[in-house]
């Protein structure tokens, strides 16, 4: 993948990611936010399509205690 759409730099992405164990395996996830932006950036109807339940969870990801 060379390159994200609506991300600066892959550093800057990995900087915000969450580190998380799966099966044993270390995998960085990309923050909620930063896939929003991605997302919004490309512009695809694939894209578009899931905007909407994206940015529904960021909202109560980020109002829950």
């Amino acid at each position: 993948m060379p390159a994200i759409h609506g991300v600066k730099s892959f550093n800057s992405l990995r900087s915000r990611a969450d580190k998380i164990n799966l099966g044993g395996h270390s995998l960085w996830v990309a923050q909620l936010a930063d896939i929003i932006a991605s997302k919004r950036a490309a512009g695809q109807p694939r894209d578009k399509a899931v905007l909407d339940i994206l940015e529904r969870t960021l909202h109560e990801k980020t109002k829950a205690p």
